[in-house]
């Protein structure tokens, strides 16, 4: 009876005490989040902080992936059309969108092909009046090349928009389904650019998503409320508030309290102790993802394959899944998780090897070496504790003669420092956005990726890309499997990051809401949630 009133006491706080408005506590959700977004602009950023907190909640894309099937399926586009060339995309638009209101912006107009138009020429036309506004980094989009192969948009009335491309790309579709494809509102970047105020498009955004912001406090909550006009099914929630709690540990106690409903990134050791209560669940599925550790190549000696080659035979990946995923993942050979179409099953894997590694260095010229190994500070569907990899990778190298010196530092300097390819090594890692094996390789490894942010091995390989694009390019998925496969045997020879495992997504719940949450690829989202009566 006390965690019963607890829940219901603290709900009732955090989703009317933040703004003075009375709200039944029945109607909302509590969501324990590991961290501040850094954007509210997807378009922005790869962080799955953000992503979380902004993709599936705050806006649409024009087609999205169906977790059941995978395949793609309409959301602001009714039906699509490609070219026999492969080169025109037709998109017809949906009637009857409207987009949120605001303090700051009341929209005169529902989503239009106007909106589609300015959402993606943001992106690639460098003389928009909004590219450069905070930051002028889209890293997925030009790690993927979209600024050199998206010839034009032409729009052929309020609702028919055609994308063309220079090159035949069978990846296009799959990369409009990103979360990070969101649609804007045009009319609200013409007010704000009127006023001066263009920053604030990304700091207080406008979409068409099924719940609208109310309210961001950093390092606190971030709380939203259903948006009444929603085109679709509406949310089954009126209220959902992100509780910014970094710690795992404290992110259970208050889910084991009442004080969430739902926590995110449980560390694995933790997963016991919330099974222990009958009325909190562990949701799992499987991982489009990868967690890696990647060497800084632009940094000698890590410049040096030898050095790479060594420095990954020398750790222990098997102890790795014991000890950090207590089993709950699968060894990484290469990027593509087993339960991609194109994982290559026969994949050799780079073996754990300490004689091996000594003697790379050796022929190498480097007896001693000392190197930093960056570690998140916050837990990931990848990689759940990644100061405790480091600790393991610190053990395993000092038996080859190397000495390894951790590096922590908060969130927000994590990110901010990583952008400046500060580090020597960094454990890090990728949750895929959508099913399309090029998800894990241009947005990783390119050379665009190198130049806009995504690439943290700072690795640039012209044989590498022209492969990338030769797989994007082909219709045959037999021999694009091919072509992924050679890809994966570049990696484990050039070794610019290391793979490290392929981890299930948990979280942690209360038995009495439902629906689903977590998806194989993409954000969380909390469209489908409602409470059992």
């Amino acid at each position: 009876m006390a965690r019963i009133w607890l829940s219901v006491a603290a709900l009732a706080w955090v989703l009317s005490g933040c703004s003075g408005e009375g709200v039944e506590p029945t109607s909302g959700m509590v969501y324990c989040s590991e961290g501040n977004p850094e954007t509210f602009n997807p378009q922005l950023t790869t962080s799955s902080t953000a992503v979380d907190a902004t993709a599936k909640q705050l806006y649409n894309r024009l087609l999205r992936i169906d977790p059941q099937t995978g395949s793609l399926v309409p959301e602001l586009a009714i039906n699509w059309q490609v070219s026999g060339d492969g080169r025109q995309y037709h998109f017809t638009l949906r009637n009857g969108v409207r987009f949120h209101q605001s303090d700051r912006f009341t929209p005169s107009r529902e989503f239009n092909a106007d909106d589609v138009l300015f959402s993606f020429n943001r992106i690639v036309d460098t003389t928009h009046p909004y590219h450069g506004v905070s930051g002028g980094r889209y890293p997925y989009f030009q790690s993927v090349g979209l600024e050199q192969n998206l010839a034009r948009i032409h729009r052929l009335d309020d609702h028919q928009i055609t994308f063309e491309l220079h090159e035949p790309n069978a990846s296009f579709l799959s990369d409009l389904a990103t979360d990070f494809a969101v649609i804007l509102s045009a009319e609200y970047g013409e007010t704000l650019l009127h006023r001066g105020e263009t920053e604030v498009m990304d700091q207080h955004p406008i979409g068409t998503g099924p719940f609208l912001l109310k309210d961001y406090r950093r390092n606190q909550y971030v709380r939203y409320s259903r948006h009444p006009h929603y085109w679709g099914e509406p949310a089954q929630i009126e209220q959902l508030v992100f509780d910014i709690t970094p710690s795992s540990t404290t992110r259970v106690i208050k889910l084991i309290g009442g004080d969430c409903d739902v926590a995110a990134l449980p560390q694995i050791s933790e997963l016991s102790v919330i099974q222990r209560y009958d009325d909190l669940a562990v949701d799992t599925r499987p991982g489009m993802n990868v967690a890696f550790w990647a060497f800084n190549t632009q940094k000698p000696p890590l410049d040096d394959p030898r050095v790479r080659r060594a420095l990954s035979q020398a750790v222990d990946k098997r102890r790795l899944l014991t000890t950090v995923y207590h089993n709950t993942a699968v060894v990484g050979k290469g990027l593509l998780p087993p339960i991609s179409w194109a994982y290559d099953p026969s994949l050799p894997d780079l073996n754990y090897d300490p004689e091996r590694a000594r003697q790379l260095l050796d022929s190498a010229g480097y007896s001693e070496l000392e190197l930093d190994i960056w570690a998140m500070p916050v837990g990931r569907i990848y990689n759940p504790n990644a100061v405790k990899t480091a600790e393991l990778l610190q053990q395993d190298l000092a038996k080859i003669g190397v000495r390894a010196n951790i590096v922590r530092n908060d969130w927000s300097g994590f990110i901010d420092k990583l952008q400046h390819a500060e580090y020597d090594s960094v454990l890090i890692g990728w949750s895929a956005d959508n099913l399309d094996p090029d998800n894990f390789f241009s947005p990783l490894l390119s050379c665009a990726a190198m130049v806009f942010g995504s690439n943290r091995a700072r690795w640039c390989d012209p044989n590498f890309d022209a492969l990338i694009a030769e797989a994007r390019a082909s219709a045959d998925p037999e021999q694009r499997r091919r072509l992924y496969q050679q890809l994966e045997l570049m990696i484990q020879r050039q070794m610019p990051l290391m793979p490290l495992a392929h981890a299930s997504r948990t979280l942690g719940r209360q038995r009495v809401w439902e629906g689903p949450i977590l998806h194989t690829s993409g954000g969380i989202d909390f469209t489908q949630v409602r409470r059992a009566p």
